[in-house]
This record gives C-alpha cells, sequence and structure tokens, in this order.
C-alpha cells in the first residue's frame, strides 16, 4: 500500500496529475439510465446539431464530473480522508464521447479543524483536461482529513 496522507503532508501548492481515461458511448448511455438525464443534449444526434453550438451531443457534465472523481492521482487516492465537504464545479468547455480527460488537483488551503482537533480542512483546486490539455471542468473541494496520530 502506497504512503497515507494525513493532513500535516498537504503541502499548498502541491499539484497532482491524474492517471488518463476515455469517455464512450456507452458511458454516456449508462449515466442516462441511471441519471435520468435524457436531455437531447445528450441524447439526440440531430437536435443537438440543430439546436447547440457544439456540433452533436455532449457528455453530461455532472457524468464527467463523477469519473474525474474516480481518476487516480497519488495524493488524492492515498489522503487519510474523512470525507467530503463541499465541491464546487464549472462547466467550461464541451466533452464528446471519445475525449480522454484527466484531472489536475492543486493543494490550495491547509488548516486545522476547530470544531474536530484530530482533523483538518484541506481545500483542493481541481481542473479537468482534456486530450488536447484544454480545461473542461474546474472548481475545488473542501475535504475533511485525519491530522497525523489522530488516523484510526
Amino acid at each position: 500500500m502506497s504512503k497515507l496522507y494525513c493532513l500535516e503532508d498537504l503541502v499548498v501548492g502541491t499539484t497532482t496529475v491524474s492517471a488518463a481515461r476515455t469517455i464512450t458511448e456507452a458511458d454516456m448511455v449508462l449515466f442516462s439510465g441511471l441519471s435520468g438525464d435524457y436531455s437531447p443534449l445528450h441524447t439526440d444526434e440531430e437536435w443537438a446539431r440543430a439546436n447547440t453550438p457544439f456540433g452533436g451531443r455532449i457528455v453530461q457534465g455532472m457524468l464527467v464530473a463523477s469519473i474525474s472523481y474516480a481518476l487516480r492521482a497519488e495524493i488524492v487516492d492515498s489522503l487519510s480522508l474523512v470525507g467530503w465537504m463541499e465541491e464546487k464545479r464549472r462547466f467550461v468547455a464541451p466533452v464528446f464521447a471519445g475525449d480522454t480527460v484527466h484531472t489536475v488537483w492543486t493543494v490550495k488551503e491547509v488548516r486545522p479543524s476547530k470544531s474536530r482537533p484530530e482533523t483538518g480542512i484541506a481545500v483542493l483546486d481541481i481542473e479537468v483536461h482534456n486530450q488536447r490539455d484544454e480545461v473542461v471542468q474546474d472548481g475545488y473541494d473542501v475535504l475533511m482529513v485525519n491530522r497525523r496520530g489522530e488516523a484510526s
């Protein structure tokens, strides 16, 4: 097992890049079924060509966000994590079936918790990039992380 990162191991400014993953047509279909998002923007090629500036269907933004959390990244994978407290995402460019995405995480803030001294708060900026290294989503996550010696 890799090193378990506690709050004290996180250094503001540290950046980590995840593995990449190609988003498929099957991913879009399965996500529509799971989420109930059958918007023609994601399911009707002709409608999307005629009614959007994208030239065709685009991947659901929440699917891209969901996939980005599961991409392997050293620091994020190995956090002594208590839980996610908040997340914010902006969908800044379209993603298409066949695009390959990866994430870039940057430690923005690290501080001890005032109410739970055995934990701390880490704020991580996140960017999701496509295969052309264009940012397609950005935002941040607020995580509760165990402090050293307090992790169980």
